[in-house]
């Protein structure tokens, strides 16, 4: 894990509530779903100005840490969010400090073990501290990044 200034941007897609103890259980999960919908063929064909072929996944809301429930939107990167397809919505990511996780391999497994990763530093109190404020992933054609928010010192 490195930390790197993640660059700002605004996400166009669809979102989910949930939380970690609702995807570990059967039946209640609904990341398979959103995701199943992302990746249909021309999922998002009709969202205006997009900026790259990668797919986001933001995570935010969090309603503590990674034990409580958080808002799960995952779409494409835009230029702006002026006219929104319907059933969509738009998040910005701020441009924060964050720890940078690669995950390479099959997915979804390396993803879950590179949040793995990120849960062991918070519970066992590594520094920086994340911020459970907007974190990012970005799935692109080498595997996926993950970008979470950490405390950054005052100035």
């Amino acid at each position: 894990m490195i930390v790197v200034d993640r660059p700002e941007m605004l996400v166009v897609g669809h979102a989910v509530r949930t939380s970690n103890a609702d995807e570990a259980e059967p039946g209640r999960g609904r990341l398979g779903a959103l995701w199943a919908r992302a990746g249909s063929p021309g999922a998002f064909a009709h969202v205006p100005g997009r900026v790259d072929e990668n797919i986001y996944a933001v995570l935010t809301d969090y309603e503590s840490d990674h034990h409580g429930a958080y808002t799960q939107i995952v779409g494409v990167a835009v230029r702006s969010a002026a006219a929104l397809p319907e059933g969509m919505v738009a998040v910005r990511v701020p441009g924060v400090p964050s720890l940078k996780v690669e995950a390479r391999g099959p997915m979804p497994g390396v993803l879950l073990e590179a949040w793995q990763q990120l849960w062991k530093h918070t519970e066992s109190g590594g520094t920086p501290p994340r911020s459970f404020t907007t974190d990012l992933e970005v799935h692109h054609p080498g595997g996926a990044d993950i970008y979470a928010a950490v405390l950054s010192p005052m100035r």
